[in-house]
């Protein structure tokens, strides 16, 4: 068991970091979306329900800037996204957890339709 003295609850440790990038639900899908190859950004908003343009453009700038996302121009018009070396190395755990949200999240949904319910009945 960890203790408060555990580095993983100082504020500079490096796992907070990855904490607060694989957090982010946009980060998430857009590495998950990644992880069977190459995608234009075009790709990415049409494969990801309810992306923004901007949102995904600051997303992708975001991953790029920690190492995970690599971003390829062919042409001035064609660039395309695809993971690092990096970034790969989060294929497996994201698949881990898209795992545990299929086979939980209709739990998640259902207790979440209970407490709105109980809390409807007590007002």
């Amino acid at each position: 068991m960890r203790n408060a003295a555990d580095p993983v609850f100082l504020a500079d440790c490096p796992t907070r970091l990855t904490v607060e990038i694989i957090s982010d639900k946009w980060a998430v899908l857009v590495l998950f979306g990644l992880s069977r190859g190459p995608r234009r950004h075009g790709e990415l908003v049409d494969l990801i329900g309810g992306v923004s343009r901007k949102v995904l453009t600051q997303t992708l700038r975001r991953l790029q800037q920690y190492g995970l996302v690599e971003r390829r121009a062919e042409t001035s018009r064609r660039v395309e996204y695809d993971l690092t070396d990096l970034g790969r190395t989060l294929v497996e755990p994201i698949e881990a957890l898209t795992d545990w949200a299929r086979k939980h999240g209709g739990e998640i949904v259902e207790f979440q339709e209970a407490a709105a319910a109980h809390e409807g009945a007590a007002e």
